[in-house]
């Protein structure tokens, strides 16, 4: 029998009670879709799920004012993930401060609070960071697995609808030149050469309706046939909105900024003129709402603050003259 003495022996076996060895996997970074319910959103969404690689977590936020189809095929589209088991959440901006009272929780009370328009009528672009991207933002940061992501020092995948056209391509050139310490955004529709018709054949042929534009019906960047469409309640509160604010305009006209060839400055002018609202019912808003609303504010004021009711009684209130109307 061969005899090796114990030391060469641990040199070819090893020791005799050494831990085996074992392949380190590290977990993959958690994949997050910004989900705007829009065409692009929606095919990148119906793509990975075809593919077997659905997102770890769908996320929409809610500015509250969303073109009312864009509520119904997001209830739709719940349902399409419920029934995949796609994990999906919808979150809202949470102010905490306010520069005017009552307190308001979306971007419809905000503007008439303040006394102003979106900030996309004024020239600036920061309705997309306070109403959409902070709130998400600030949900990751308490979702279990980023935090463990972030934990291992990675980054959380952040999945966004821009195509390979002309327009998202400007809108991509800006985003993917911001640098971020936790999330790492990704732009698959891009990386397939996908544009907007691409999108629309997928979500086809996938059996389901194509969604609206996905807009704030009080949003400046809403094109005439947009707002001929809208129900008669949301033309309400876009002349409400604009006359609100008229008083402190000194730039702009109203929610389309200034007159062009093909549209007035003022939605309110645009309504009046394709006699989408009767003329009495827009003169009765602008004459008398403003100072209504004003004065629910002074009265607001004077409530002590964990009684304060919210401008969303005020505006149930301005809704219910409809019904009334009607």
């Amino acid at each position: 029998m061969l005899n090796i003495a114990p030391a060469r022996q641990a040199e070819i076996t090893g020791p005799r009670n050494r831990v085996p060895d074992y392949i380190r996997v590290t977990e993959p970074q958690p994949v997050v879709l910004a989900y705007g319910i829009g065409v692009d959103s929606t095919a990148l969404l119906v793509e990975l799920e075809s593919r077997g690689c659905p997102p770890d977590l769908v996320l929409t936020a809610d500015t509250g004012v969303e073109k009312p189809e864009t509520y119904v095929y997001q209830e739709m589209m719940s349902a399409w993930m419920a029934a995949r088991g796609i994990p999906y959440e919808t979150v809202r901006y949470t102010p905490r401060r306010f520069k005017h009272w009552p307190p308001y929780f979306d971007l419809l009370s905000n503007v008439l609070t303040n006394a102003t328009l979106p900030s996309i009528s004024l020239g600036r672009h920061s309705c997309s960071l306070k109403w959409k991207i902070a709130p998400q933002d600030a949900f990751l940061k308490e979702w279990a697995p980023a935090k463990r992501a972030w934990a291992r020092g990675q980054k959380v995948v952040r999945l966004i609808g821009y195509d390979a056209s002309p327009a998202d391509t400007r809108r991509y050139e800006h985003a993917s030149s911001i640098a971020n310490d936790l999330f790492e955004c990704r732009y698959p529709l891009r990386k397939w050469g996908w544009d907007r018709a691409a999108c629309i054949a997928r979500i086809e042929a996938a059996g389901l309706p194509v969604p609206p534009k996905s807009s704030c019906f009080i949003c400046g960047a809403m094109k005439p046939d947009e707002v001929r469409a809208l129900p008669v309640w949301c033309l309400r509160l876009i002349v409400l909105v604009e006359a609100r604010a008229a008083p402190r305009l000194r730039t702009v006209e109203g929610l389309w900024r200034r007159s062009t060839r093909t549209r007035p400055g003022r939605m309110t002018d645009f309504i009046r003129a394709e006699q989408l609202l009767p003329p009495a019912d827009i003169d009765a808003i602008i004459r008398d709402a403003p100072a209504d609303l004003i004065r629910f504010q002074d009265a607001a004021a004077h409530v002590p603050l964990p009684d304060r009711p919210a401008m969303s009684e005020w505006l149930a209130t301005f809704n219910a003259g409809l019904t009334e109307a009607v």
